[in-house]
């Protein structure tokens, strides 16, 4: 299918542009999102008389996208989720997760906008891609962890494998402790300063 493009489309080309996608990108995303139309004739005299008004309606929607672009940029937010002891997520953090939680917020964010090169499945901090516009990006942090003060940890720049190490370690001196206070206690029984009790002799042989 040859579409003529109403805007810019990443990977695709600029505005203008007459490109050929397959049939199925065309009718399910390009055509009814109102980023293309048939390369048609009437659609190219059409796109031709309407170009100032498109190039117009661009430059400001271009301008707005800057300036949420320009609040959004390396905002962070936080997604508890459950998980194993090693980070594994049971379950994944999708773009609606994300895009709800900006919401929340104070930021109107579609999951379309959210990038997400792979899914999240592990506890941590994620720098995402959000794209506001056709020509705007911008980048925001993703702090998955199990509770409010491990994501506070984690955003001071520790690993979920530092925290682990370090609970383990605290366990592991608190079972040293203790073995050391009953070894204590012991060594203080064996030091008792009173002088064992002297047996009894036997009386005269009557």
């Amino acid at each position: 299918m040859q579409v003529v493009l109403l805007e810019r489309v990443a990977k695709l080309g600029q505005m203008g542009e007459i490109v050929t996608v397959k049939d199925g990108y065309g009718r399910n995303y390009l055509l009814p999102q109102g980023k293309a139309l048939r390369s048609t004739a009437a659609n190219l005299k059409r796109f031709e008389n309407e170009r100032a008004q498109l190039e117009a309606r661009n430059l400001e929607a271009k301008a707005e996208a800057e300036k949420v672009a320009a609040k959004l940029e390396g905002q962070a937010y936080v997604v508890i989720r459950s998980a194993s002891d090693g980070g594994a997520l049971y379950g994944s953090v999708t773009t609606r997760d994300i895009a709800e939680a900006a919401t929340e917020s104070g930021f109107s964010l579609d999951r379309r906008q959210v990038v997400l090169d792979h899914p999240i499945k592990e506890l941590g901090v994620h720098t995402l891609t959000v794209v506001l516009h056709p020509e705007v990006e911008t980048t925001i942090s993703v702090n998955v962890a199990r509770s409010p003060e491990e994501a506070e940890l984690q955003a001071s720049g520790k690993s979920i494998q530092e925290l682990q190490a370090e609970a383990d370690a605290a366990a592991e001196f608190d079972i040293q402790e203790l073995f050391d206070d009953i070894g204590g206690a012991a060594n203080d029984d064996s030091d008792d300063p009173r002088p064992a009790a002297e047996p009894e002799e036997d009386g005269p042989v009557a």
